[in-house]
């Protein structure tokens, strides 16, 4: 990753942080939040955002969080949508659809510098289930269809290692709980047998990891890390991307860009809650880097 460029971009949101510089060609700018945790959470959990795009770019901002990850690549395609943190898939989808719709910008990077995370299968410890083998005939909970940690990377990596997803076959049951969080829940409730979620992998298991959907349930409380354990972890998963809608003026692009890279040294805070935990920084990305998933995404759907 270009860590100069963020620099740069970082010293740019310095510059325009506390002054509001309205543009003309937009009344209003829109966040989606992807889901993966309850819709007042999610809010909460990106509040900050408001006030500074509104400090920057001088007009109202919302915050949106749909139900599920289709309403807010719905919101993207449709034009609704100005700004979103997708995964993988979603953008993907998204390309796929309409590959003038939306542009990506950022992404998350790891508090070691690597840029990734892992899509992560996990049980109750008094289950006595350790692998996917022990998962036989049990029922099996994944978040969302258009999810690449929550279903795209295991409904293919899965699969691979000799197990299919068909409810009946090796797992007992396959369905989908709405999100990470509703999984994670499921699986500590024991709804479910075992579930899929996703994490940076660095860290502690008993903290959540120091990123990603667990790291959020753990400092919400929903979750006692050390009453589950990990039974499966993907390979690496490209970070998602920040997109921004491609049609949106140049000028609120760039101060948009340069306010998001410059949250991990001038709000920490901020930047923990939006990007679900502890990070290094949040740096630029392009197409390039999801052509991999939006391929694996496109023979999904042949």
């Amino acid at each position: 990753m270009n860590f100069t460029r963020i620099a740069t971009l970082a010293a740019a949101a310095t510059m325009l942080s506390g002054v509001a510089l309205a543009d003309d060609s937009i009344s209003e700018f829109r966040i989606g939040i992807l889901g993966g945790e309850n819709a007042s959470d999610r809010l909460r959990s990106n509040e900050c955002l408001v006030e500074k795009t509104e400090a920057v770019l001088g007009v109202e901002t919302k915050l949106f969080a749909p139900a599920d990850y289709n309403g807010v690549i719905e919101g993207l395609l449709g034009g609704n949508l100005d700004m979103a943190w997708l995964g993988a898939s979603a953008y993907a989808k998204v390309y796929l659809t309409d590959p003038t719709a939306v542009e990506p910008v950022l992404t998350k990077i790891n508090a070691d510098g690597s840029f990734g995370y892992h899509s992560i299968g996990f049980a109750r410890v008094d289950s006595g289930i350790t692998s996917l083998d022990d998962m036989k005939g049990k029922k099996f909970g994944f978040g969302d269809p258009n999810s690449t940690s929550g279903y795209l990377i295991p409904s293919i990596e899965i699969p691979a290692a000799g197990y299919t997803m068909q409810s009946g076959d090796h797992f007992g049951e396959v369905v989908f709980t709405g999100g990470h969080e509703q999984t994670i829940v499921a699986v500590q409730n024991g709804d479910i047998d075992a579930g899929v979620s996703w994490a940076d992998g660095l860290g502690n298991w008993e903290d959540g990891y120091n990123s990603g959907a667990f790291r959020k349930a753990a400092d919400a409380g929903l979750v006692d890390m050390t009453q589950l354990v990990e039974i499966w972890r993907s390979k690496v998963i490209p970070e998602g991307p920040i997109v921004v809608r491609k049609d949106l003026p140049a000028d609120v692009k760039i101060k948009m860009v340069a306010m998001l890279a410059s949250l991990p040294s001038m709000d920490p805070e901020c930047a923990y809650g939006f990007m679900a935990g502890e990070i290094k920084a949040i740096a630029p990305i392009s197409h390039a880097d999801y052509e991999v998933i939006v391929a694996a995404r496109q023979a999904k759907s042949n």
